[in-house]
This record gives C-alpha cells, sequence and structure tokens, in this order.
C-alpha cells in the first residue's frame, strides 16, 4: 500500500515550499476536549485570544459608519468603515458603565451613542460628547477616553481581527493560504450564501471532519460518481503555521469498479462542457483532463474569465484548506465553501456553525446554484437557525446533512468512559495535527 506521506504532488497545483509531511508526535486526543468547561476556558486563554478571527466581508461595509458586529463567546466586537476607506475594529462596549453599544449585527451609523447615558463615540473610537460635562471633577472625559481597539487586518476580501496586540501580521498567519489561493481574486467574489447554524457539538468537530476525507465514501456516498475520496489519489498537507490542505480529483472515485464508475451525475457534469462521457467509459480518470481542457477553452468564452488566472486542476479538483483553528475554506471552479465553527459561551456542547458560498461574478449570469437552489448573485442576507429546525434542497443531497447529525451523535458519545483516544489511519493524521498544534497553544509553545 502506498504511504499517505510518499504521495506525490501534481505539478499544476498551487503549492508550497514549507509543506511538510505527515508525521505527528501521537497526543491523545480524549473525550474532555469537546465537553470539559475547563478544557474549553484553557482554549479562550491561551488559544483564541491569540488567534485571527474571521468578523465578516469588506463588501458589508460600503461606506464610513458601516458597521459589522461580531459576538465570540462572552466578547462583542464593532468593526467599522473610516472615512479614510480603512477599516477598525473595537470592543463592542461604552467606556462609561460597561454597557454594550450597537445591539444588531450590522448597519451604518455617524456615532455610536450608548443607549445607557447616551455618550457619543465617534467612528473613530474618539470620545465626542457626554451629557452634563461639567459635572466630572476629573475633568471631562471627551478627548480622554477612546473605545478600546483591536488589530484588524484584511485578505482575501475577508475582514480579521485578534484580541492579541502583539499578533503576528495576518499574512504571515495565514501563510501559505493566500499563496495557495492566490489564482482566484477572492477580493471581489460575492457571498451568495449566508447561513448560521446553532449545533449540539463542540467546535471542534468540523475542524476534525474537513481534516480528512475517510468518512466520504460512508457517509456522502452521492459524491461517489464525481469526487475521487481515495487516499491513493488524493494530497494530504500540513504546514508549519498549523494549517492544512487536502486535494480530491473531481473524477468518479476510485473505490468502484472500473465497469461501474461513469454514472449519471459523471455524465452530466461533462455533459455541460460538452465531453461526451460514453468516448471515456472505461477511463473516466481521463476523463477529467478533457473536462479541464474543455473549461480552459470554453470558460472565458461563458464568461468564466477566471479561468485565465488558474491552474488546470484548479479547474476541476475541490481544494480544502483547513486554517487554524476554526475556518474552512474550500475552493472550486466555480466558487469557494466558507466553514467557520465558533464555541458557545458557556457551554462546550454547543457551537455556532457557519456556512458561507462565495462566487465570482459572472458576465451574464444573474444566478448560481448552491445547496439552497438557485441564488441571485449578490449579497446574501444572514439566515439564522438551530440545526434541529435546519432543511436543505439538493439534488445530491446536502452534505452539511450528513455531517452535522454525526457532529452530534459523535459530541454524546465522547462523554462515554469507554472512549479514551481515537485509532487513526494515516490518511486521519492531521486530525491528530490539529489537535497537537492546540496542545502547542495550551502549553505555550505557540
Amino acid at each position: 500500500m502506498t504511504k499517505i506521506s510518499e504521495i506525490n504532488q501534481t505539478a499544476s497545483y498551487p503549492t508550497h515550499p514549507d509543506a511538510m509531511p505527515l508525521e505527528v508526535r501521537g497526543d491523545p486526543i480524549t473525550g474532555d476536549r469537546y465537553w470539559s468547561k475547563e478544557f474549553a476556558d484553557r482554549e479562550w486563554e491561551h488559544m483564541w485570544k491569540k488567534v485571527w478571527h474571521v468578523g465578516g466581508r469588506i463588501a458589508q461595509l460600503e461606506l464610513p459608519g458601516d458597521y459589522i458586529v461580531h459576538n465570540f463567546r462572552h466578547e462583542s466586537i464593532l468593526i467599522v468603515k473610516q472615512k479614510d476607506d480603512s477599516i477598525r475594529a473595537f470592543f463592542n462596549v461604552c467606556q462609561h458603565r460597561g454597557n454594550q453599544l450597537v445591539a444588531n449585527e450590522e448597519g451604518g451609523m455617524d456615532a455610536f451613542t450608548c443607549p445607557y447615558h447616551g455618550w457619543r463615540w465617534g467612528i473613530d473610537g474618539e470620545l465626542q460628547w457626554v451629557q452634563d460635562e461639567e459635572t466630572f471633577s476629573r475633568g471631562s472625559p471627551c478627548g480622554k477616553l477612546r473605545l478600546k481597539e483591536l488589530r484588524c487586518e484584511i485578505w482575501g476580501g475577508f475582514i480579521f481581527w485578534s484580541f492579541d496586540k502583539n499578533a503576528k501580521p495576518l499574512l504571515e498567519f495565514l501563510d501559505p493560504i493566500p499563496t495557495l489561493l492566490g489564482n482566484r481574486g477572492l477580493d471581489d467574489y460575492v457571498r451568495v450564501v449566508w447561513r448560521t447554524l446553532r449545533v449540539n457539538t463542540n467546535w471542534k468537530f468540523a475542524s476534525d471532519n474537513f481534516n480528512e476525507a475517510y468518512h466520504v465514501a460512508v457517509v456522502h456516498p452521492q459524491f461517489a460518481p464525481m469526487i475521487d475520496d481515495h487516499y491513493d489519489n488524493t494530497l494530504f498537507e500540513m504546514y508549519p503555521n498549523g494549517h492544512n490542505r487536502m486535494i480530491q480529483k473531481l473524477q468518479p472515485t476510485s473505490r468502484l469498479p472500473v465497469e461501474d464508475r461513469t454514472q449519471e451525475l459523471w455524465v452530466e457534469v461533462l455533459k455541460e462542457w460538452g465531453v461526451d462521457a460514453e468516448e471515456y467509459r472505461g477511463r473516466d480518470h481521463e476523463a477529467r483532463l478533457a473536462l479541464q481542457q474543455a473549461r480552459r477553452k470554453l470558460g472565458p468564452q461563458r464568461g468564466y474569465t477566471q479561468y485565465d488566472n488558474m491552474t488546470d486542476d484548479e479547474l476541476t479538483d475541490q481544494m480544502h484548506h483547513t486554517c487554524f483553528p476554526n475556518l474552512t475554506l474550500t475552493g472550486t471552479a466555480e466558487g469557494l465553501h466558507v466553514f467557520r465553527t465558533e464555541p458557545d459561551a458557556n457551554d462546550p456542547n454547543w457551537s455556532t456553525f457557519d456556512y458561507w458560498y462565495l462566487v465570482p461574478k459572472i458576465e451574464g449570469q444573474d444566478e448560481v446554484p448552491t445547496l439552497y437552489g438557485m441564488r441571485p448573485v449578490e449579497e446574501a442576507e444572514h439566515e439564522t437557525d438551530n440545526y434541529a429546525e435546519y432543511e436543505a434542497a439538493i439534488d445530491q443531497g446536502d452534505f452539511l446533512t450528513q455531517d452535522l447529525d454525526l457532529a452530534e451523535t459523535m459530541q454524546r458519545g465522547l462523554h462515554s468512559m469507554a472512549f479514551e483516544d481515537c485509532y487513526l489511519s494515516d490518511q486521519e493524521a492531521r486530525v491528530r495535527r490539529f489537535h497537537e498544534v492546540i496542545n502547542d497553544y495550551l502549553e505555550g509553545r505557540r
């Protein structure tokens, strides 16, 4: 059997010299990591306070004074566009008596007025006005007090912020993800789906799940005709900053017998681009190359001008980037799937799961297919649900439902005294690596 670490990279994948072999220390992955309040508090103190967080998209902030509120655990962050078009982040709390300044999740204001005593703060964080200014024996607080500011930086149209004033620059923290996704022009992508679900599972489930493809054949059998989940044809990489990558080829899975690989879903994918599946029956993996050539030739004619900047493999394959600690960016030829999980403020058995779907603007294309049917190519409104009420309709089956159903049953199982550690295959090495990076933060090595 081919060892995972020996799989060669395909020459046309964007790559990086810092890719590491899939070697791990072997730190145990115990159940209490998923339900212990003490462990969650250690994550907060030693990890969440140090990393960069995604707060939103630049497209949400069109004019000076436009703002986003991002709540994370018990903190609330106010992200505001400035008059010089820069973006700054502040704690969403009045420095008078500690009242939260803004309650809604986005909007636009010339200034932020505290609803308790009326103190008015400029969009730059400076205190502009207080009631009864003459009654402060220490002198007027105006000009003295400012909203507490946080680090705020931009990449790919995403707005990031950090609690840590001494955090390394964002691009250095994310390295090499911006390089690996650099051909896509993410700054100009449009978020056509913006959905948040409250799920009865720990936040780490999604990172665990997206760090391996071992579950795909069992949990997502509908993808077998068009996604090759076999480890021999999958690229696995790890990077020094704690991020990982997995690339799956757009072709029928190698787990199927050759004679069973040309199925309806694969036929339709090829037909859309003028490739006759019958010509490749028995050699379906060659059809992937024909599909690349067809998209290379026909894409610009159909308005897909971004294809000119993408490698051949980017025109077909699914490129999963698990960005430490809680962000997954899956690039396809059609767009970018964004998955973000965040811990509940009080109970480590619960988390929020965000799913965004971003697409490039295509001339003449007014709507695109999504998990929720056709959606207009415009910035989506925010949809929120409890997972128990969640529904989606997609012919191939909703992979989010399949994953999140397991997230909840796994959370219950991890409470058992019978579970002591994971027994992982080589292709799941990135799962253990993810937990080892968490340990590095908690034990002061990062």
